[in-house]
């Protein structure tokens, strides 16, 4: 797949819609300083070439009950891609795994996991991942406080 060009208006564009994706084309022309159709030509080819893959609410975690994020290390027991397709199964059929990573390092798969409570925790990591067949060990952090945590990308400067 090779890199889309981008000049300074489609970065602006980007930025102001990573901040507010659910800007319409007239506000985001008076943050960019192009013209409506302009913005609404290049929103549609910045989507159509998968720069942009979608739109989405942050929501509040604590208006919703969700008290609870844990950063969970995973090392699975073997490996070899059936083993790794059965966890990314597993991980897709829990809705508490937010984010699930397979990285480099002492741990196979780090999760960001969120939860109501910490009896919650317990159970998802107790009834749940602890059992899974592939699961060898499992290091859990609680967050007990979030210093950043913006999501998105920035794009290499035009």
């Amino acid at each position: 797949m090779h890199e889309m060009e981008l000049d300074r208006f489609d970065l602006a564009i980007l930025a102001a819609l990573q901040r507010d994706g659910a800007l319409t084309n007239a506000a985001l022309s008076g943050l960019v300083n192009l013209s409506a159709s302009q913005c609404s030509r290049r929103r549609a080819a910045l989507e159509e070439a998968g720069v942009i893959e979608g739109y989405s609410a942050r929501l509040s975690a604590a208006k919703l009950g969700i008290g609870m994020r844990a950063i969970i290390r995973v090392n699975l027991s073997a490996h070899g891609q059936t083993n790794e397709q059965d966890f990314a199964r597993f991980v897709a059929s829990h809705a508490q795994i937010r984010s699930a990573f397979s990285v480099s390092g002492d741990a196979d798969y780090i999760l960001d996991v969120r939860v109501r409570d910490l009896e919650a925790f317990a159970d998802f990591v107790h009834r749940h991942l602890l059992p899974h067949p592939q699961v060898s060990q499992v290091r859990s952090e609680i967050v007990l406080k979030t210093l950043k945590d913006e999501g998105g990308v920035v794009p290499a400067r035009a």
